[in-house]
């Protein structure tokens, strides 16, 4: 069974620039983990993907005076799994069946192309979407990290 060995949780406003703080905190979380440059790139681009959708698309029509916010709770466990959890408390989604289809968008089709949900899935293990309308989304993503290398040693000839 596998165990959890760190685990952490933020709240960050509902803004776009905390899109590269939710990435930035995930890199320095995962970073005793030792990941590589490609596992690091696709989790980054998972997380961002998640947080920019709950921010654009979860709070859709909420006054600007009215603080919303984005919770993210990471875990690592013992066999190198990391999971994201990815939270709003906005509109919810109607259909997450029809959201996931590739070019669906609640934004404007010429500034959004609706690929937020496949490009989570292509850069994580699993990705998983629940929601309730009025009351928010969370998206849960998982990503198994390869062994830890080898040490390398150097050896005199």
């Amino acid at each position: 069974m596998k165990r959890i060995i760190n685990e952490m949780k933020l709240r960050l406003r509902a803004i776009g620039e905390n899109e590269a703080v939710a990435r930035a905190c995930i890199s320095a979380f995962i970073a005793e983990l030792d990941p590589t440059v490609e596992e690091l790139c696709d989790l980054r681009c998972a997380i961002s993907e998640a947080v920019t959708n709950s921010i654009v698309h979860g709070y859709k029509g909420y006054s600007q005076n009215i603080p919303t916010f984005i919770y993210i709770s990471a875990r690592i466990y013992d066999n190198r799994e990391v999971t994201v959890e990815i939270a709003d408390t906005g509109c919810g989604i109607e259909d997450i069946d029809r959201a996931r289809t590739p070019s669906f968008t609640t934004g404007d089709p010429g500034q959004r192309c609706g690929m937020g949900f496949l490009v989570m899935e292509s850069f994580t293990d699993s990705m998983s979407v629940k929601s309730k309308l009025g009351r928010g989304t969370t998206v849960l993503l998982r990503k198994n990290l390869k062994p830890y290398a080898e040490e390398k040693t150097c050896h005199k000839g």
